[in-house]
């Protein structure tokens, strides 16, 4: 490496690092924190009391299932939705697909607090839906608020054009050819989208997943809003126990979401990585 080389080298190392100090100082310093925290009892004892108690207490272990149940279903029902209408938008060249995704994006520009209470205000029991219901001598009643069905409907909402935004676009970049050449081999709709459709696009469904599982593992506007009492969210389960002082516990919680976060990322790397071993490989 010439003397050149490493006088460009500490040039971007200096110019980075004031940023590097900065993002050590706002991110990994307050994450070291609330770990220890984690680990200590209200007087600051090392304690594994915090942790015994979110996976010993009845309440505690309700709230942790009911935030992995509705986050994979959230995930699953998510990338199901867009992957099919992603699929659609690229395949499809109607009116109709042309229509859709322009307006297909719009729920992304609607402030989340807003958007939860407009739907508060068509799908609860004295909403629209049953105001109108009743015109026609009914007394529809959705039952989609303060439970785990209304929590679900808005994180799809939220949800589903990120995700199709991201999938169209993994579909945009397979080229016309290699559906044409599938097709002119014989092989059908179905035999095209798994041997050629969804490898191509795998790794990007991966990413979306990863993104839709961290946001909504950690969730609490929504599930504070529209959610049950008992059980709730961690998010909300956390702000609980802040807004009771038991710091260690909220802390503890804390941690307990990042852990969750953190097996989503293990999995989206482990992923590429794979995927750029297929590529040395060809295979």
């Amino acid at each position: 490496m010439t003397k050149k080389t490493w006088k460009t080298y500490l040039l971007i190392a200096a110019m980075l690092l004031p940023s590097l100090i900065l993002a050590l100082g706002i991110i990994l310093t307050p994450m070291i924190s609330v770990v220890i925290q984690s680990f200590q009892d209200e007087n600051g004892n090392f304690s594994l009391e915090q942790y015994r108690f979110l996976f010993t207490d009845r309440m505690a272990l309700d709230n942790l299932w009911y935030t992995v149940w509705i986050t994979i279903v959230t995930v699953i029902g998510a990338i199901a939705i867009s992957y099919l209408l992603a699929l659609y938008l690229r395949f499809c060249d109607t009116k109709i697909s042309k229509f859709i995704s322009t307006l297909y994006l719009l729920p992304r520009f609607v402030p989340q607090l807003v958007a939860i209470y407009a739907m508060m205000t068509v799908v609860r029991d004295s909403g629209l839906l049953n105001r109108i219901s009743q015109l026609f001598g009914y007394n529809f009643k959705p039952g989609l608020l303060y439970n785990a069905k209304g929590i679900i409907m808005m994180n799809l909402w939220f949800n589903i054009a990120f995700a199709t935004m991201i999938i169209v676009a993994a579909l945009a970049g397979i080229p016309d050819s290699i559906v044409e050449s599938s097709r002119d081999v014989g092989a059908g709709k179905i035999h095209t989208f798994f041997k050629m459709i969804l490898p191509l696009s795998f790794k990007d469904v991966m990413i979306v997943m990863t993104f839709i599982f961290m946001s909504n593992i950690s969730s609490f506007t929504t599930p504070y809003i529209i959610g049950p009492n008992h059980p709730k969210l961690l998010g909300v389960y956390l702000r609980d126990q802040f807004s009771r002082m038991r710091y260690e516990r909220a802390a503890a919680i804390s941690v307990l979401i990042f852990a969750f976060s953190s097996i989503s990322a293990v999995v989206y790397l482990y992923t590429n990585l794979k995927e750029k071993e297929w590529e040395k490989t060809g295979l």
